[in-house]
């Protein structure tokens, strides 16, 4: 797409948003939509300005929900690789962990947030926690797919070349295997997120989430919905920094 097609996509979104937000503004002054329930757009850039430029004390819970969700991504994707290509040399331990992993997976990790609570405490650690368990499972089941997906045609082929066991594992199994491996990442790391911001809704010190909870509780509504946009805002750049991750992993194709 050329440089004027994109700005008249851009425009074209500018108009829409600007427009949706007047007849919302409209609607809520002249009381269409009780703003108790609905906020108002100039209310929501009033407390977003105010909590990130006067008082500033929404850096920090920002801080910590960014903190979290990438601690938890990190040990959840670690681990998860690490195993599944365990799992990859050793087929016979992947048999006897996956009744494990199964019952594992299948329990609701946001229902367990308050026994993390009792064990990790309140700090930032329980919901670190969450969303490693959330995320791990995510780049597990995506690392186990991407090797199981290689092509055994490229195998037999190395085979035939005489590739030994481990040129056959790190030069055709596994290069194979990241396009799959990345897809889970971007995934993993949107999942580590939710999970933090989950179970800091339930409790916690400092958070995004802790802070909607409290807004939530005090019916302030612009507060609410400003959260809310800054933590859309937090999912698009998550989502943006993975896709341009996956497109650096995947240039050698």
């Amino acid at each position: 797409m050329n440089s004027s097609g994109k700005l008249g996509r851009y425009a074209g979104h500018a108009v829409f948003i600007a427009c949706f937000l007047a007849v919302w503004e409209l609607a809520s002054r002249m009381e269409w939509l009780n703003p108790t329930f609905f906020g108002r757009p100039s209310g929501i850039v009033t407390y977003l300005w105010d909590g990130l430029f006067v008082s500033r004390k929404l850096w920090l819970e920002l801080g910590y929900t960014v903190a979290g969700t990438l601690i938890s991504f990190f040990l959840g994707s670690v681990l998860a690789i690490a195993l599944g290509l365990m799992f990859a040399i050793f087929p016979k331990l992947e048999k006897r962990c996956e009744p494990y992993l199964t019952v594992l997976n299948a329990m609701p990790r946001l229902a367990l947030a308050p026994l993390f609570l009792l064990w990790f405490g309140l700090g930032i650690w329980s919901k670190v926690a969450v969303g490693t368990s959330l995320s791990f499972f995510i780049v597990l089941a995506s690392t186990t797919a991407g090797i199981r997906g290689v092509s055994s045609d490229h195998i037999t082929l190395s085979r035939s070349l005489g590739a030994t066991p481990s040129q056959l594992f790190f030069k055709v199994t596994l290069p194979s295997a990241v396009p799959v491996i990345a897809s889970g990442l971007r995934l993993g790391l949107i999942y580590s997120m939710l999970g933090v911001v989950g179970s800091e809704i339930i409790a916690a010190e400092h958070g995004l989430g802790q802070t909607l909870s409290y807004l939530q509780s005090t019916f302030n509504m612009n507060g609410v919905m400003g959260i809310t946009l800054l933590l859309a805002l937090l999912g698009m750049l998550v989502t943006m920094g993975m896709s341009r991750l996956e497109r650096s992993l995947l240039k050698w194709q």
